[in-house]
């Protein structure tokens, strides 16, 4: 069993390294922008991945709007990633909003109000 998910996470770590050089090469579609490819699920079976994205510099409607985007077209980068890709399977592919870089980005910008509110009161003591 190791070994077969051993070869998943190969070809998962493949497949989300080629993506995100054909979005940022190939697609043309003017709500994708700056993409991060965060993650991709492959199915036991290969059949089917998920692919985690986010915006760079986008809110999330802008990210949703960019992941449904993709998904429009994912028949094309799939097709490309079997050029690419020595599978026999090529997995369909599913784009989801990634917030994970949103919460980071918050997460950082709380606590810098903490930190900065923090030095006033410290500095008055």
């Amino acid at each position: 069993m190791p070994k077969d998910f051993s070869r998943a996470r190969r070809v998962a770590d493949q497949v989300q390294r080629e993506l995100a050089e054909l979005i940022r090469d190939e697609v043309r579609d003017p709500r994708v922008g700056s993409v991060t490819v965060s993650e991709v699920r492959i199915s036991r079976d290969f059949a089917h991945a998920e692919v985690y994205v986010t915006g760079l510099g986008m809110d999330e409607t802008a990210s949703r709007a960019m992941a449904e985007a993709l998904n429009g077209a994912s028949g094309f980068l799939r097709r490309q990633l079997s050029r690419r890709l020595h599978l026999r399977t090529v997995p369909a592919l599913r784009f989801h909003y990634d917030p994970v870089f949103d919460r980071g980005a918050r997460l950082n910008q709380l606590i810098d109000q903490a930190v900065s509110g923090d030095g006033t009161d410290s500095s008055s003591h």
